[in-house]
This record gives C-alpha cells, sequence and structure tokens, in this order.
C-alpha cells in the first residue's frame, strides 16, 4: 500500500517570517467593518465581514482541522470558495508573502491582507456575496495529523470540509474551489472525490503528478523545488511526509506516486482550467490535468505572463466571477457562450496576442509537422536527410551541446504540444540526461525572452539570466533520462509521449535507442527572417525554477551522440498553425 511507503520527519512551528497577523490561535466570530484594514498597506474591504477564525472541524478519520471563514454580513444564504493548501491561512500578512509579491512587482495594496497565500481574497468575493473559507489543512499550524504532501489524502480531506461547509446555515449548499499552484492541485484530487456539494472548480496553475512535474520530471531527481516546499511550507505540531526521503527511495513509479496522481477520469464538475507555457512546474500538469478531466464543462485559458499576476489581475477576477455566478449562484449570465479554449500567442519583442478563441487545443488548423534533424549542416527541414550523419558533443567539454536551425521566411504560428523523436548513442557510459529547448531567434539570430512579471529590476536580470524560470519565459523545454525511455502505451499518443518510469533500461556499448521526449506546449510567433533554435544538451539549460534552488546536474559523462538522417532520422515535431 502507498502508506507504507510514505515516510515522515517531526514537523516545526510555523517560523516568523512565515507567521502574518491573524496566525495566533483565538477562536470566535467577530465583525469587521467596511473599511477595516488589516494593516495599512493593504486594501481595505468594501463591505461588512463576518470573520470566524479558527473554527474546528472534525474529518471522518477523527482529525481536528481549524478553519477561517470570511462572509458577509446578512442574513442571505451565499456559496463559499475554498482555498485547500498547507500554506497558513493567517500568512496574507506575513513578510514571506509580502516579499513574494515584492519578487514579481505586485503592490500590497491589491489584496486586503485576508487572503491565503495564492487564493481568493476576501475583500472581493465577500463584496460580491461570497465567503471564502482558508483551512489549516491536516498537521498544518494548530491542525492535528501528519501532514501530507499533494496526495489524495488532500482529496478526502477536503471532501469533508466541503461537505462540512454545506451544513452551514449561512451557506446556500454550493462549495467552489480556486486558487493557483498548490491550491490548484488540491482541486483535482477533490474534485477526483466526487463531494456531493462541490459545484465548480477553477485550478489556475498547478502540477498534478508529482512524479513527473514535482520531484522526477524526465525521470531525473530533480528535487530542488521539492526541498522548498517541504522545508518551506509544512509547519506544525506533528509530523511531515519527507517527499525527499521518498524521491531517494523509491526513484520508479510505485503505488506511493500513483496516489500522488488524481483520479482525473472521476472529475466531472464544471472547472475553469487555467495555464501558461512558461511555468516549468506548473505547464504540464495544468494541461495534462485539463485534457484529461471527464467533464464536459471545461473552459481553458492560456495567459502570457505569471500566474501570481494573472490571478489578481481585476479583468480576470471578474471573469472568474462569472463562472461562479453561473455555477454556485446558478445565474443565467449567458457565461457557457465563453470560447472553450482562449490561448496566448507569444511573440516575445512586445506583440503577443492574448485570449485568442478557439474550440480546442491545439486549435483547428494545426498540423503536427516533423522537422528532421540534419547533423551536417545543423539545420531542421522538411524533408528527411538521405544521409546519416551523427551530431555530438563531450560532457566534460564546452560546448556540451548541440543545436539546429530553421529561419521561416512568412508568418509562422507554433500552438500546441511540440515533441522531439531522436536517437541516441552514449559513449563510455550506460545513461544519458538529455536536456532539450526550443528558443526563438530574432532575424539576426539573437536569442529573444521575456520578462513574465512586472518587475524587470536589475536584481531580476541578475537571477534570470540563468534560472528562476517562473520570472522570464525564454523557451519550451523538455527533459528525459535515456534508460527511463519506456512509453506507456495507455498515456503516450503522437503529439503527447508519456512514459511509464517502472523500469530502467540502461544502454549497451554501440547501442542506439529511440526517445520520445515532451517539451513543454508552446504559443510562439515566427515573423519572416526570424529563426527557430532546437537544442540538445547535457546540461539544464534553464536553470532553476525558482531564485535560490538548488540546481540539478545531469548524471552525465562521456560523448553524447544525436543520430541523424537515414535509418535514425531524428526529428523535432512542431505543431504549425496555418495562418
Amino acid at each position: 500500500m502507498s502508506d507504507d511507503q510514505k515516510i515522515y520527519i517531526p514537523s516545526t512551528p510555523l517560523p516568523a517570517p512565515r507567521t502574518g497577523l491573524l496566525t495566533a490561535f483565538d477562536p470566535g466570530t467577530r465583525a469587521l467593518e467596511a473599511g477595516f484594514q488589516i494593516a495599512p498597506q493593504f486594501k481595505p474591504l468594501p463591505v461588512d465581514v463576518v470573520f470566524e477564525k479558527d473554527v474546528a472541524v472534525t474529518l471522518r478519520d477523527g482529525v481536528t482541522i481549524y478553519v477561517d471563514v470570511f462572509r458577509p454580513a446578512g442574513a442571505d444564504k451565499v456559496p463559499v470558495i475554498v482555498a485547500y493548501s498547507p500554506y497558513g491561512k493567517g500568512q496574507g500578512t506575513s513578510v514571506s508573502v509580502m516579499g513574494v509579491f515584492g519578487l514579481v512587482g505586485l503592490d500590497n495594496s491589491i489584496v486586503s491582507g485576508l487572503e491565503k497565500f495564492e487564493g481568493p481574497d476576501p475583500a472581493y468575493w465577500c463584496a460580491q456575496g461570497y465567503a471564502i473559507c482558508n483551512p489549516d489543512i491536516r498537521g498544518i499550524v494548530d491542525s492535528d495529523g501528519d501532514s501530507v504532501l499533494w496526495d489524495r489524502q488532500d482529496g478526502r480531506d477536503c471532501y469533508d470540509i466541503i461537505e462540512w461547509l454545506a451544513e452551514q446555515d449561512w451557506c446556500n449548499g454550493h462549495v467552489g474551489m480556486s486558487g493557483t499552484s498548490y491550491l490548484a492541485a488540491s482541486q483535482w484530487f477533490t474534485a477526483a472525490e466526487r463531494p456531493p456539494h462541490l459545484a465548480a472548480i477553477n485550478p489556475w496553475e498547478g502540477v498534478s503528478d508529482v512524479y513527473r512535474d514535482l520531484v522526477m520530471r524526465g525521470g531525473m531527481p530533480d528535487t530542488g523545488f521539492a526541498g522548498l516546499l517541504q522545508g518551506g511550507s509544512f509547519f506544525g505540531k506533528s509530523q511531515k511526509e519527507d517527499i525527499l526521503a521518498e524521491a531517494a527511495q523509491y526513484p520508479l513509479m510505485t503505488e506511493l506516486w500513483e496516489n500522488k496522481i488524481p483520479a482525473f477520469g472521476q472529475i466531472s464538475v464544471p472547472a475553469y482550467v487555467v495555464a501558461s507555457y512558461s511555468n516549468t512546474l506548473h505547464t504540464a500538469g495544468t494541461f495534462r490535468g485539463w485534457r484529461r478531466i471527464a467533464s464536459d464543462q471545461k473552459w481553458l485559458r492560456i495567459h502570457n505572463t505569471q500566474e501570481w499576476p494573472d490571478y489578481y489581475d481585476e479583468d480576470n477576477v471578474e471573469d472568474l466571477r462569472r463562472f461562479f455566478d453561473r455555477y454556485l449562484k446558478g445565474e443565467d449570465n449567458g457565461w457557457e457562450q465563453t470560447p472553450r479554449v482562449r490561448y496566448a500567442v507569444h511573440d516575445l519583442q512586445g506583440g503577443d496576442k492574448v485570449n485568442v478563441a478557439a474550440d480546442q487545443f491545439p486549435p483547428a488548423g494545426v498540423t503536427s509537422t516533423k522537422f528532421y534533424l540534419d547533423g551536417r549542416r545543423r539545420v531542421l527541414t522538411t524533408d528527411q536527410p538521405v544521409e546519416d550523419v551523427a551530431a555530438m558533443y563531450t560532457v566534460a567539454a564546452n560546448p556540451n551541446a548541440v543545436s539546429f536551425l530553421v529561419r521561416f521566411d512568412e508568418e509562422t504560428q507554433l500552438v500546441g504540444y511540440p515533441k522531439a523523436h531522436l536517437w541516441v548513442e552514449a559513449r563510455d557510459s550506460d545513461d544519458m540526461d538529455l536536456f532539450l529547448l526550443i528558443q526563438k531567434l530574432d532575424a539576426h539570430g539573437t536569442p529573444l525572452a521575456q520578462f513574465t512579471v512586472p518587475n524587470q529590476t536589475a536584481m531580476v536580470h541578475d537571477v534570470t539570466d540563468h534560472g528562476a524560470t517562473i520570472l522570464k519565459y525564454k523557451g519550451s523545454d523538455g527533459r528525459l533520462r535515456a534508460s527511463l525511455r519506456h512509453l506507456d502505451d495507455a498515456l503516450a499518443t503522437d503529439e503527447i509521449p508519456a512514459h511509464t518510469f517502472d523500469r530502467v533500461e540502461k544502454l549497451s556499448p554501440g547501442e542506439i535507442v529511440e526517445l520520445d521526449i515532451e517539451l513543454l506546449p508552446i504559443g510562439l510567433a515566427f515573423h519572416p527572417g526570424e529563426q527557430l533554435r532546437f537544442v540538445v544538451s547535457s546540461r539544464n539549460l534553464l536553470g532553476t525554477m525558482m531564485p535560490g534552488i538548488q540546481e540539478y546536474v545531469g548524471a552525465n559523462k562521456g560523448q553524447h551522440v544525436i543520430h541523424t538522417g537515414g535509418q535514425h532520422a531524428s526529428y523535432l515535431q512542431l505543431p504549425l498553425l496555418t495562418v
């Protein structure tokens, strides 16, 4: 059983930088009048709010947790939105959260400080006739039990919270969920449990497979952010799950990791899913979740920035309100006429397109087109090279990468799922960690990139030269460890490779093997004369997702050989949109 494979370590109390003005345990109900400010730098409340603090909720196994509820004053019954995460429910005014806002360039005045980190703001939602529930989940701060990290246990616990909320005399019986990152991932797990009173979800960028997205992307033990998450977000009185020890002890897919994948086929509630192309932690998982959920009422919006500015943008909050008004209040407001897909196309030179309407993703008109690697000329070509030519690099040398170019002579858009099909060989080694990148170059060959956040200070330039991928978009990347190349026949498609990660198949001397490698979804425009560069390397080309995280170094040595043409026709498959 997966619980038998779980490893726990002692938890610790919430440290000072994570402590907010409302963190201290203080049960009771208080009235917050319109104009109330938790602190001068935050938005005042526009309406009278009832604040129920540290309300005890008993879960099905007898564990007691504590929730904060903010609801509009008055006798009307209202729907409630849950922000489910391990981030302490009183952290909105903490130094840590204010620091994150500063990192991306958001002013604290856009929120009330009553919101949970990455969650909906009670100041706005109470004024619109909604309640907000911020739980301290199992094992967090004052709540009892041992905490887990992105697990089906989250789904069961949130089921119990939702059903408890639906019974409250102020609730109209309709419950929704919203939020980014952990708050998004928890929605997949919860909706898969099918709580009767869950009426709609809003996953706004988050992982949907802990093994493939968080600890072992491409089969590589890249646990830098997992360490930050485990060590910096799970604080409580008892124990917490040690995801790092689990990754070390169970490096292949086991029941432990399978129970950290939501049962997507059980998710049938209306879903408004928000994604981007640029988040190297969240992008693959968000698109995966949207594709695989069973709901026939699902909408996808793909933006061109970073999730926090996007989540708190006034127009986007109003858009989300229309969705919740339809499914939590039952208003006939025409939401169903909203395009099922609204996608973005990056230009990287100031000409991005956003909210492009479509019925599907990739949109109609996209053709998956093979661009073959030509090792002799180092170009990408739609004609398969006849000659078998190898391109290679030595891991310990500089450069330890090979790249291939194609110049577009007419307006070209790539919208959809790229993948690489490579024939590779390892010399003086029995394995290879390969890192891939699709870059856009201008007509002069200069690589283009784009900040995804308002903060574009000198400091942010420094941290994004290599790393901090959430702050600057440099292209679509992918990675795979060659020995974990076995495809999952049940999940893999021609557009999107998926691997079982349940077996190790080392390479023999002289053996040439086929790899199918997923790259992150893409929306990228090329004007005449501009180029695409495809890079294959033994090193992490982009660096870490966040500043200050330990970077994974590929487990490589010897020489990497990328075979091209002839019987080993490696190619990059790109989603070309006819424009």
